[in-house]
């Protein structure tokens, strides 16, 4: 569904996928607990091997996100002199990106509609591009919702989320309108630590591939190197999400930990 024509190929999500192992998808919260603490943070991503970055926007109402998440949001808005919002998550974006050159990994901004909505679809779109930005995931704009943004983003990647409880038609649509990637809840409930994974984690994988022709990635949940190595094996990229947020002070161990879901990735 989206236009590929003007975009630099660098910057589309599904470069994380091509290359010859499952992507290690990794989220920061931009601006926790600092906007330079983010950035560096953001440099030990990408030192330390990762195939793809999640950039979460602090917002105030993140209605998928678990605790980790959420206090970093609101630390991240509360700490950054003037806020921290969706402007800011773009320019954060947009010096990282610089700072890296060619081989930074893409970078998506998880966010959610109605920061979208302030700032305006097309100046949000603009302004991604600017920055080099590859596409967006936005938990909470259904497909049936999205064409507005879609129109705006042409040329932008835009993820749509796949769930446990998601119908035969409603993959069909998810993965109708996604671009980059699919990504698949691996479980019922807000992002966060989980002792173990699903029992059914395999089953609701082969569904939604049987979707898609497009890359296929596990979030929520994966916690551990164990968690890593075994998603790996059944799908294309693996999310890790509050268990780096809760790293996220100290850059140090940003790294370590996602060097060490790198080496799992890897063994897999």
């Amino acid at each position: 569904m989206q236009d590929e024509s003007n975009r630099d190929g660098a910057q589309r999500l599904g470069r994380a996928f091509s290359k010859g192992h499952p992507a290690l998808v990794t989220y920061l919260m931009a601006g926790y607990p600092t906007r330079e603490t983010s950035l560096a943070s953001l440099h030990a991503l990408a030192d330390a091997g990762s195939d793809l970055i999640e950039l979460g926007v602090p917002f105030a109402d993140p209605l998928a996100d678990g605790p980790v998440i959420r206090n970093a949001a609101d630390k991240a808005r509360q700490a950054n002199e003037g806020g921290f919002g969706l402007a800011e998550t773009i320019a954060l974006a947009a010096d990282f990106l610089k700072e890296a050159g060619p081989d930074a990994p893409p970078v998506a901004l998880m966010t959610y509609l109605n920061p979208l909505m302030r700032m305006g679809l097309p100046k949000v779109a603009d302004a991604l591009r600017a920055a080099g930005v590859g596409g967006v995931i936005v938990p909470d704009m259904p497909p049936e919702m999205a064409g507005p943004w879609l129109r705006a983003a042409h040329d932008l990647d835009t993820v749509f989320l796949a769930a446990p409880t998601s119908t035969p038609a409603r993959l069909e649509k998810v993965a109708l309108y996604s671009s980059g990637f699919v990504y698949c809840v691996s479980s019922l409930g807000v992002t966060g630590e989980r002792s173990e994974l699903p029992e059914e984690l395999t089953a609701l994988v082969s569904r939604v591939r049987d979707a898609t022709v497009l890359p296929v990635a596990v979030g929520f949940g994966i916690s551990t190197p164990e968690h890593v190595a075994a998603v790996a094996r059944i799908a294309d990229g693996i999310v890790v999400g509050s268990a780096l947020v809760k790293r996220q002070d100290d850059p140090s161990e940003v790294f370590s930990f996602a060097s060490e879901l790198v080496k799992a990735r890897d063994i897999s």
